[in-house]
C-alpha cells in the first residue's frame, strides 16, 4: 500500500499523482472563453471590441484593468456591495440606486457553505461538519469535498461559496466550533487550503469562488460583534493567522472574509493592521476582503483599512456614502478603483466571467457519489476513544439495545438523528430534504440482521426505561450529543438532555456499553470508566446511520485522530486562568453584560498566549482526557527506524523524516503518524509543534517506510517564531527535537538535529 506524503519542499499540496492531474486540466480548462452574458443571447468572443476584458488569453490582471477602464466612478462602486456587484442587470438595491453595469459582467451569487450548500431552492448534501472532516487528517478528502460543494453550488445557481471556516479552538465553549478545524494552525491551515483548491479547481466548467473565513481571531460567539480580541502579534502570527496563510497560500482563495470583532480595539473590518498591513502586505493576499454580514461599522476607515466589498444591501459603502466621502477627502477615487480591481479581478481569475451558470437551479444536486464522499468523510472523521474489546461487535444472534433520542429520525422532544446531522442544533435542509439521509438506527438494524441479531431501541426519555433495554441486552449503544451553533456558545461540555445521566444508567446494567458521541467539540465524560468503548462521531451528516453502522461493526476501520485537546475539567483549559480571558469581562470586571447595554465592548485578553490547545497541556504537564491528535484503530502499529537528514540543517533546506511504519495487528488499517517538533528553549516557543503527517494503510504484517518532508520555507514556517520587533519570522540556531507518534502524547520515536 502507499503512503501520502504530507509535506514536500516548495509545496503544500497532496503529491497524488491523479490529484495533480486533475488540477492540470482544470487550469487549461479555465483559459477556454465560453460566458453567456446575462441579458444577451450570444457567447462573448475574445475579439469583441464591447467588452476587451472577454479576452481570455489575457491575464487576470489585464482583463480587469480593461473593464475598469470601461467602467464610470458609480459603475466601480457598484463592485464595492455584494448586491449591486453580483446583479448587474439590477440597479436598485434596498432603495439605493446605482447606473446600469457595463455588458458581459456575469452574475454572482454566494451561498454559505462550511459543510453544504445552503440558502438554496434544490436538495444538496450534508457533509459532516469542518471538525469531522479534519478529524480524517486527510486533505485529499477536503479537496474532494470541496470539489463536491463547488458542483452543488454551481448546479444550484451559486458561483461564489463563503467557506470554509478556519478559525481557531481557543476554548471547546465556542459556538461554532464545529463550523472550524480544531486547534491547530497547520492542520487547520492544511485542511482547509485543499477544501479551498477543491471549490475553486474541482470543477473546470464550473467555476466557484471560494471566500475563506472569518479574518482573524473570531474564536466565539458570545459578544461577536461587540467584543475585543485582545492578542499580541506573535500570538497572532504564530496561532489564527498562521492557519489563514496556510490555507491562502495553499487554496489560493477568491476572498477572505472579515469578522464581526475588534482586534485590539478596533473593528475586524476597519483595522488596518490586520487587513492592509498583515493580509495584503505581508501575506501578499491578492483577492478582496469582504465583510461579514453586518460586520462593517464605517465608510471612509473601512475602505481605507482594506476593506473591498460590503456583504448583502449597500449601507457603508452605498453611492452617497462613497460620495461624500472622496467630498470630504477622507477617501479617494484611487481607493475606490483599487477596491473594485481586486474584487473584479478574483471573479476573472476564478472563471466566472467565462462560464455562465444555469438558467434554473437544479430539483436535487446531491448525486450518489456526493452520498458516498459523506459516508467516507463520515467513516475517517470519527474517533475511537475507547475499546475495552467491546468493539467491533461481533457474534451470531445477539441482542443490541440502541439508546437515545440522536440515533432515530423520529422526533422524541424534538430531538432525532436530524438535530445533530450538521451544526446548529436544528434540521437542516440539507438534511432534512436529502433522500439519501439515513439514522443510524434504520442502518444499525440492517447491518445487525446480516448476522442474525436483533435491535431494539429507546429514545432514553426515561431512565428506567433505557436501564431495563440495556439490561436485556448483550450489547448496548448509547447516543450522547450536545448541541451548538452560530450566535452563542456553550455555557458547558456536558452532554444535553441528560445524557450523562442516561448514559451512566445504561451502564450500570449492561458491562457491555458503547457511547456515540455527536459534539462539536471536546466532551467532558465523567462516565468514562463505566463503559468499554467511545466512539466521538462529531455531527456527521446525512449519511451518518450506514457510517457508524461499519465502524461499530468492523466493515471500516477506525481512522480518525482528535483534531482537538479533550480535557478533564473545565479548569484545565488554557482560558481557564481569569474571566479576561474568556469569557472577558467589561469596564467593571464583571463578564455580564449590563442591562440595556448595546455598546460597550467585551474585553477577551488572550494571555495564554502561544500556550494554546495542546501546547498549553505539553508546556504544563496537564495530562487531558484524550490529547490533540489521539485515535485508535482495531488493529496496531509499530513505528521504528526513524532517520532524520540531514542532522545538521541549514534554516532553507528541507528536513527529510523516514520511519517504518508496520501494522503489527490482525486487520487492514490507516494510521495517522504525526510528526512534531520542539524549538530550542531561546525560541520562547512551547513544545510541540505540528510539522507534518502520514496517513498510511497497511494490511496485517505489512510495513511501509514512510517519509515526510518538513520545508523551513513553507507557509507554515515550521522552524521559525514570529518576531514582532523585527515584523519577520526568525529562526533560532540550536538543537531541535524531531518526534513521530501517533498523537502529541504518544511518541514512538524522536531524534535531534542541529540548525544554524
Amino acid at each position: 500500500m502507499s503512503s501520502w506524503i504530507s509535506r514536500v519542499p516548495g509545496s503544500r499540496r497532496p503529491q497524488r499523482t491523479a490529484l495533480r492531474a486533475i488540477r492540470t486540466v482544470a487550469v487549461v480548462a479555465l483559459l477556454v472563453p465560453v460566458m453567456l452574458l446575462p441579458g444577451r443571447s450570444s457567447v462573448a468572443k475574445a475579439n469583441d471590441a464591447n467588452c476587451p476584458w472577454m479576452d481570455a488569453a489575457q491575464s487576470p490582471d489585464v482583463r480587469a484593468q480593461e473593464l475598469m477602464n470601461a467602467m464610470s466612478l458609480e459603475q466601480k462602486m457598484r463592485w464595492l456591495d455584494e448586491q449591486a456587484a453580483n446583479n448587474p442587470n439590477q440597479t436598485t438595491f434596498s432603495g439605493v440606486t446605482y447606473p446600469a453595469q457595463v455588458p458581459c459582467t456575469p452574475l454572482i451569487t454566494y451561498a454559505d457553505g462550511p459543510w453544504e450548500v445552503t440558502g438554496v431552492s434544490g436538495i444538496t448534501t450534508g457533509f459532516p461538519v469542518p471538525i469531522a472532516e479534519t478529524s480524517s487528517w486527510d486533505t485529499r478528502l477536503s479537496w474532494l469535498k470541496g470539489q463536491a460543494m463547488g458542483d452543488e453550488a454551481f448546479s444550484e445557481v451559486r458561483n461564489g461559496l463563503l467557506a470554509p471556516g478556519i478559525n481557531l479552538a481557543r476554548t471547546p465553549f465556542g459556538g461554532r466550533n464545529a463550523e472550524f478545524m480544531g486547534e491547530d494552525p497547520l492542520l487547520a491551515g492544511a485542511m482547509a487550503g485543499q477544501d479551498i483548491a477543491g471549490i475553486e479547481t474541482g470543477n473546470p466548467t464550473e467555476p466557484v469562488e471560494a471566500v475563506v473565513k472569518h479574518w482573524v481571531a473570531n474564536d466565539q460567539e458570545l459578544d461577536r460583534q461587540l467584543s475585543s480580541s485582545n492578542v499580541d502579534d506573535r500570538t497572532l502570527h504564530e496561532l489564527d493567522g498562521l492557519a489563514f496563510e496556510i490555507a491562502i497560500n495553499d487554496g489560493n482563495p477568491a476572498g477572505v472574509m472579515c469578522s464581526y470583532n475588534q482586534i485590539n480595539g478596533i473593528y475586524a473590518c476597519e483595522n488596518p493592521n490586520t487587513l492592509t498591513q498583515y493580509l495584503k502586505n505581508q501575506l501578499g493576499f491578492k483577492g478582496f476582503v469582504v465583510s461579514d454580514f453586518g460586520a462593517v461599522h464605517s465608510t471612509a476607515p473601512s475602505l481605507n483599512a482594506g476593506l473591498d466589498q460590503e456583504l448583502n444591501r449597500p449601507r457603508f459603502y452605498s453611492p452617497t456614502n462613497l460620495e461624500a466621502a472622496l467630498t470630504a477627502g477622507t477617501i479617494t477615487e484611487t481607493e475606490i478603483d483599487n477596491a473594485a480591481f481586486r474584487v473584479a479581478r478574483a471573479a476573472i481569475a476564478a472563471g466566472l466571467f467565462d462560464h455562465p451558470m444555469p438558467a434554473t437551479p437544479a430539483a436535487n444536486a446531491s448525486t450518489p457519489a456526493h452520498l458516498d464522499l459523506a459516508k467516507t468523510l463520515a467513516e475517517e472523521g470519527t474517533v475511537l476513544l475507547k475499546n475495552n474489546g467491546a468493539l467491533p461487535i461481533a457474534g451470531q444472534g445477539l441482542k443490541i439495545a440502541v439508546i437515545g433520542p440522536t440515533a432515530s429520525a423520529t422526533p422524541s422532544n424534538g430531538v432525532s438523528a436530524k438535530t445533530v446531522c450538521t451544526s446548529n442544533g436544528e434540521p437542516s435542509a440539507a438534511c432534512s430534504n436529502n433522500p439519501g439521509f439515513t439514522a443510524p438506527i434504520d442502518a444499525i438494524t440492517s447491518r445487525a440482521s446480516q448476522d442474525g441479531d436483533t435491535v431494539t431501541f429507546d429514545n432514553g426519555s426515561n431512565l428506567a426505561s433505557a436501564a431495563a433495554t440495556a439490561s436485556a441486552a448483550n450489547v448496548a449503544i448509547v447516543f450522547g450529543y450536545y448541541t451548538e451553533g452560530e450566535g452563542a456558545d456553550r455555557t458547558n461540555i456536558n452532554l444535553d438532555n441528560n445524557g450523562d445521566a442516561l448514559i451512566s444508567a445504561v451502564a450500570a446494567t449492561n458491562p457491555n456499553t458503547i457511547v456515540v458521541l455527536e459534539t462539536g467539540s471536546a466532551v467532558l465524560m465523567p462516565w468514562l470508566d463505566q463503559v468499554n468503548g467511545v466512539f466521538e462521531a462529531w455531527y456527521p451528516g446525512v449519511q451518518q446511520g450506514p457510517a457508524l453502522a461499519a465502524l461499530l461493526f468492523g466493515d471500516v476501520n477506525p481512522s480518525g485522530h482528535l483534531p482537538v485537546t479533550f480535557p478533564r475539567s473545565t479548569g484545565d483549559l488554557p482560558t481557564a486562568g481569569s474571566a479576561a480571558q474568556y469569557p472577558g469581562v467589561f469596564a467593571n470586571g464583571s463578564t455580564v453584560r449590563p442591562p440595556g447595554d448595546r455598546t460597550s465592548i467585551r474585553q477577551v485578553n488572550y494571555t495564554e498566549g502561544l500556550e494554546f490547545g495542546h501546547r498549553w497541556y505539553d508546556a504544563h504537564g496537564l495530562a487531558p482526557l484524550f490529547p490533540f491528535g489521539f485515535g485508535l484503530s482495531y488493529t496496531t502499529f509499530a513505528v521504528d527506524h526513524l532517520q532524520v537528514t540531514p542532522t545538521v540543517v541549514q534554516a532553507t533546506k528541507p528536513i527529510h523524516v523516514h520511519f517504518r511504519l508496520t501494522n503489527t495487528g490482525s486487520r487492514t488499517g490507516t494510521q495517522v503518524e504525526q510528526v512534531y517538533l520542539t524549538l530550542p528553549a531561546a525560541s520562547g516557543e512551547p513544545p510541540k509543534r505540528l510539522v507534518g503527517w502520514a496517513r498510511t494503510t497497511l494490511a496485517p504484517g505489512q510495513f511501509q517506510n514512510v517519509e515526510v518532508i518538513v520545508d523551513p520555507t513553507s507557509a507554515d514556517h515550521p522552524l521559525s517564531y514570529w518576531d514582532a520587533g523585527s515584523s519577520n519570522w526568525t529562526t533560532t540556531a540550536g538543537t531541535y527535537t524531531v518526534s513521530v507518534g501517533s498523537s502529541v502524547d504518544s511518541i514512538d520515536e524522536s531524534d535531534v538535529i542541529l540548525v544554524h
